[in-house]
């Protein structure tokens, strides 16, 4: 396998991996009893494979449960493979927790296999020179998609550490054939293991000496009068099986598939403390030690490292001591506190918000049917398409799907909305499905006995330093819309207590003004102008638009992005970036010298000392780079901000701690620009002007930095706090 100078992406079959690692080990059981071989030989195999490889993106794809494309086509497809024990089934869920902490993208699509997405982002990566992707799997069937050193495949010959590299040489060695032969050569021997028939009395040797001689399946049959009279019967009496064979065993190649390079930079996500917990929990003691194997002179910020000494050596080395001693090391016991305590759920809101998102939902099936005319699966995609294209015969510039349906995704349908009245009640259905399977059915199961929720927090979880949340992910609740609205009346305040917000208002923006050094921003927020109003009334625009510019130019948002985002065309889009980059000269300064700075040192900072090194900016491939660029702008904005908010919860922390015991006010979350407290009800019109005073000043901006703070018996209906 040669790839030199290349850029790495792995593709891995997960089913496959998870099968041979389960058929592979004997039953291991984890301290509680479970049963994880497959988990730790997946892992294990993992492991091996980024110590060897060294791979710059990995994407892990996965089969969904259902029948596939093929079932339809073939009834019997796969029809006698033995069905796996549950205890297989049961480890899929637990390998999918080891790969999202290794920072890997999970990609599946209903009615297709794990190879055919594989085969769709292999096939799209040929067309990047800098790339070589490499198919880690536990079977043989991916190695058509094999090409030059561009597709090679990473497998296992025995157990979970014998590996090898297909190239195209090997496959030769193998099969005398090459790559793009195996399809014809499968249509003619047939495959058990998916019940695929081919030729019956036609085994590998004669198979393969058949494609070896003509090439392909469709040149034999041009010349079946050359085989000898017995081969010659066989192959006429079962030539459409054949060809149907080799259908069934040809790879998709076109799905619709939302595949980015950067979404699969791995160690950008990488979070070594939860794999040690993870691995700690399933008793993997040997592979807590192996992930010191892997590479982890890994690019990007580095409070993703495990061991605490470690740690402090790893700042030092880049010269980030100041952040490690003032914000990371100091924050530690504060997140241990707020986990423990967590908030306080009422459950029967979150029952009456089923009952009452199950009547909406109810109400929109309905309203859909009537406009249809007919009754269907609104969540099945195909039955959709149906309805909306076939029966209804609604028209428009629409994507086609790898099947070559027209496509129903949520952006190909909004293109739709405006001449036809049933587009909008089916968006407004999904939206509200996802909301009710992602945030009000699994809620309530994740409150513990006390009552509370308690999260987990993760201090380096992000690249910008950003704190993050999981189990339940609190950052991603929805707050815009009315269901989230109604959601957020489930956290609620201890009798005698009340939860007090402090929220930094705009602190994106004011971060912008200040490190920008722009006048005119800057004067606004001196004034104590809405910055989005002005910049509404200096662009001629609506203040929608203007905050979609204000937020989208710090987070580089190009032309097609504030299109989709303010609802203008391209034409308009462009129109406005201009405008507004002629109006606020300081911002636009600042973008251009910061690619600038970014390019030459291969890294930016925050207004603090926090360092990401961005090594897109070194990528041949234009959307890579540009994507590169986007980072730099945003990280010193973003990344600034964070720390402010690292910093004023670690003073205001130290306050409470001094004036305060832990029953007269807690701090219990950290939710984006906003920390909630939970506080005796005497107590907030005290402490609430003093929180926003340390807030306000923990350090000094050119701009004022303001911070909204507002109480109430529930985190939804509160009052502002004068």
């Amino acid at each position: 396998m040669s790839a030199k100078g290349k850029e790495k992406l792995v593709l891995i079959d997960s089913n496959a991996l998870v099968h041979r690692a389960f058929h592979a080990l004997p039953p291991l059981t984890s301290p509680k009893g479970v049963v994880i071989n497959a988990v730790f030989g997946f892992s294990s195999v993992l492991i091996k494979m980024i110590k060897e490889i060294k791979p710059d993106y990995i994407v892990a794809t996965f089969d969904l449960a259902g029948p596939t494309f093929r079932h339809e086509q073939f009834e019997q497809y796969k029809a006698k493979r033995v069905k796996a024990p549950q205890e297989l089934y049961d480890q899929i869920p637990l390998v999918k927790e080891v790969l999202e902490g290794f920072g890997i993208p999970i990609f599946t699509k209903q009615g297709y296999e794990a190879d055919d997405l594989i085969g769709t982002i292999a096939t799209r990566m040929k067309q990047e020179a800098n790339i070589q992707t490499i198919i880690a799997t536990g079977d043989l069937d991916t190695l058509q998609l094999v090409e030059s050193d561009h597709v090679v495949i990473f497998t296992l010959r025995k157990g979970v550490q014998d590996t090898m590299i297909y190239d195209e040489k090997a496959v030769r060695e193998r099969y005398g054939l090459n790559p793009d032969q195996l399809a014809d050569y499968r249509g003619l021997k047939g495959d058990p293991s998916d019940n695929i028939p081919g030729v019956p009395g036609i085994g590998e040797i004669t198979g393969a000496k058949l494609i070896q001689e003509y090439g392909s399946l469709e040149e034999l049959y041009e010349n079946l009068d050359k085989l000898p009279e017995k081969l010659k019967e066989k192959l006429e009496a079962n030539k459409d099986q054949a060809f149907f064979s080799k259908q069934l065993s040809v790879i998709v190649t076109d799905l619709e598939v939302d595949f980015s390079l950067a979404g699969a930079k791995w160690r950008d996500h990488a979070d070594v403390p939860t794999l040690e917990k993870l691995f700690t929990g399933f008793g993997f003691k040997s592979l807590i030690k192996r992930l010191g194997e892997i590479d982890l002179g890994r690019q990007g910020t580095l409070l993703e490292e495990s061991a605490p000494q470690t740690l402090e050596q790893r700042f030092a080395d880049l010269g980030m001591q100041d952040i490690y001693e003032k914000l990371e090391k100091p924050l530690v016991p504060i997140l241990e506190d707020m986990q423990r305590w967590g908030i306080k759920i009422d459950t029967k809101i979150l029952e009456k918000l089923l009952v009452s998102t199950n009547k909406e939902l109810e109400k929109l099936e309905k309203e859909i049917y009537r406009l249809s005319g007919v009754t269907f699966n609104i969540n099945s995609p195909s039955q959709l398409g149906e309805v909306l294209f076939n029966k209804m015969g609604i028209t428009g510039k629409v994507r086609k799907t790898g099947k070559g349906a027209l496509s129903t995704a949520a952006p190909e349908l909004e293109k739709l909305s405006e001449d036809n009245p049933i587009i909008e009640p089916i968006l407004q259905y999904r939206e509200l499905q996802k909301l009710k399977t992602t945030y009000i059915e699994p809620f309530p199961a994740l409150v513990a006995a006390d009552g509370r929720i308690h999260t987990t927090y993760n201090q380096t979880g992000t690249t910008t330093g950003r704190i993050s949340s999981e189990n339940p992910n609190l950052q991603n609740i929805p707050i815009r819309t009315e269901l989230g609205q109604e959601f957020r009346k489930a956290f609620i305040a201890e009798d005698g207590y009340l939860l007090l917000s402090c929220d930094y208002s705009q602190i994106d923006l004011r971060v912008v003004a200040h490190i920008a050094k722009d006048e005119k921003m800057i004067a606004a927020f001196r004034s104590g102008e809405d910055i989005h109003t002005r910049t509404a009334n200096v662009l001629n625009i609506s203040r929608r638009e203007a905050k979609a510019l204000n937020f989208g130019i710090i987070y580089g948002m190009g032309a097609m992005g504030f299109a989709r985002s303010a609802g203008v065309n391209r034409t308009q889009a462009r129109e406005f970036i201009d405008a507004y980059l002629k109006e606020f000269k300081g911002v636009a300064a600042y973008m251009e010298a910061t690619k600038r700075q970014a390019h030459r040192d291969g890294y930016v900072e925050t207004l603090f000392g926090r360092r990401r090194v961005i090594p897109e900016l070194s990528s041949t491939m234009p959307q890579v780079l540009a994507a590169g660029e986007r980072m730099a702008i945003n990280m010193p904005i973003q990344g600034t901000a964070a720390d402010i908010m690292k910093l004023a919860m670690i003073q205001v922390h130290e306050y409470l701690q001094k004036n305060y015991s832990s029953d007269d006010a807690r701090m219990l979350l950290q939710i984006h620009d906003e920390l909630v407290f939970e506080v005796k009800q005497n107590l907030v019109p005290t402490l609430a002007p003093k929180l926003k005073e340390i807030m306000e000043n923990v350090h000094k901006f050119g701009v004022p930095i303001v911070v909204d703070t507002k109480a109430g018996k529930n985190w939804q209906e509160m009052s502002p706090i004068q």
